[in-house]
């Protein structure tokens, strides 16, 4: 065998070295949460919202959560009402020395001994359940809320309320070995939705008023009550920074710049190839630094791409269905599915929806629109399945989804845009202007 003498780079890397131009670009990440000086893209970003009990906090029936958390709630507050009973005695038990361990009735974590420990008792709110986006154009209704939700992030910032409407950037998180993706929702995204989810947004909320009035108020009224907050509670603060505003409006000499025009502009680089290939190592292991390119022209392209591709990538649902793809079996109006699969592994052309129902001629470009390591038809075979939680029996049917929509061919027709999608996302992207890194 011939040995060949590996050298590492500065930053570390033995194999896979970054390329050094990376660090000529500008950071979409700020070096502090809401820094409005930030010389960055964006003043803020997030994790993804990680609950530590998705099958619990998740699903695709509104009713089923309600019945789940409700049930759950109730016996976290006995758990407390004992523990707390029980420090009259001895003073310095410990909660985990009387927690009831059953995964039927409850799903624990130590964010969620640490609420019980602390004497914090829970309420569920039916204004808590929201619509969240999970994976890849597959949404489910999550219940969201502090004490159930082990690491919120700053999603109560960008999503405080369903009626105030936001966009989010999500990209890759560091350390995803899957090649780098990102994806924009309108819906609090989790964790997982590209893996390690950073989230970047149009507009963060500030609450209005003195904290500690809030917290008094909230806990007389909003935590023992459905009532809907006052939305004017709220004030709309721009995700993206003063610094890079001036910055695009001093070197492309347009007065008529938006920070939106910035924002679409993001998506637009991050769907570059060229972008994802030339620091396909970088993008594995920091978050993403991009350029303004040279001229305004192709700032436009990029922005307007990016509008395209999120006007796609937001109203997936009602994107028309793919005109040359062919679907058979539809007359018996059976549209519930157990689980979508090809008809060998090899054979993407077509996919059996059901016993009954089947589509083909799906072209192959369809497949080549790929997000968080596989195709978006791929995600939407993948999750639109019955699933069922080993330790809490809890299951997850997607066509309660279809059901409580009054839509019985809801998954079928999601289906067929996301094809349509994929195909109109490749030739988006297939037009974006060539980046040169020297």
């Amino acid at each position: 065998m011939e040995w060949k003498i590996i050298t590492p780079n500065k930053e570390g890397d033995w194999i896979n070295h970054r390329d050094i131009a990376f660090d000529t670009f500008i950071p979409i990440t700020p070096e502090e949460k809401f820094d409005t000086k930030s010389q960055s893209f964006f003043v803020s970003n997030s994790l993804g919202l990680s609950s530590n009990r998705d099958f619990w906090v998740y699903n695709s029936s509104k009713q089923k959560i309600v019945e789940n958390m409700t049930s759950m709630s109730n016996f976290f507050n006995e758990q407390v009402t004992s523990y707390q009973n029980s420090l009259k005695n001895n003073p310095k038990l410990d909660f985990k020395e009387i927690q009831v361990y059953n995964p039927k009735i409850i799903s624990w974590s130590s964010g969620l001994v640490s609420m019980a420990s602390s004497g914090n008792k829970a309420i569920f709110k039916k204004n808590n359940l929201v619509i969240s986006q999970y994976r890849p154009f597959y949404k489910q209704y999550l219940y969201f809320d502090k004490i159930f939700n082990e690491r919120p992030g700053q999603n109560s910032k960008y999503f405080p309320n369903p009626q105030l409407g936001n966009l989010v950037i999500c990209v890759s998180g560091i350390g995803v070995t899957k090649e780098f993706s990102s994806l924009v929702t309108n819906k609090l995204p989790n964790l997982d939705l590209l893996g390690k989810s950073q989230c970047y947004p149009l507009y963060y909320y500030e609450e209005i008023g003195d904290k500690k009035k809030r917290e008094i108020k909230s806990s007389q009224t909003l935590l023992e009550t459905d009532e809907p907050e006052p939305l004017n509670k709220y004030i709309k603060r721009d995700g993206i920074s003063d610094f890079i505003f001036e910055k695009a409006k001093k070197q492309y000499g347009e007065s008529g710049l938006t920070k939106e025009d910035i924002f679409y502009y993001v998506y637009g680089v991050l769907h570059s190839p060229d972008y994802q290939k030339a620091f396909s190592n970088n993008l594995k292991k920091m978050l993403p630094k991009i350029p303004l390119v040279d001229n305004i022209a192709d700032f436009n392209s990029f922005s307007m791409a990016g509008r395209k591709l999120s006007d796609l990538h937001l109203n997936y649902e009602t994107v028309p269905p793919y005109s040359d793809v062919k679907v058979t079996g539809t007359e018996g109006e059976y549209f519930t599915i157990s689980k979508m699969k090809f008809p060998k592994k090899d054979q993407k052309d077509t996919i059996i929806y059901n016993s009954k129902i089947t589509i083909s001629e799906i072209p192959d470009k369809a497949f080549q629109y790929i997000v968080n390591g596989k195709s978006a038809i791929e995600w939407i075979m993948e999750r639109y399945q019955i699933t069922t939680d080993k330790d809490s029996g809890i299951i997850n049917d997607p066509n309660d989804w279809a059901i409580e929509e009054d839509n019985p061919r809801y998954i079928l027709d999601l289906l067929l845009s996301i094809i349509n999608l994929s195909v109109q996302t490749v030739d988006i992207v297939d037009g974006l202007p060539e980046l040169k890194f020297e």
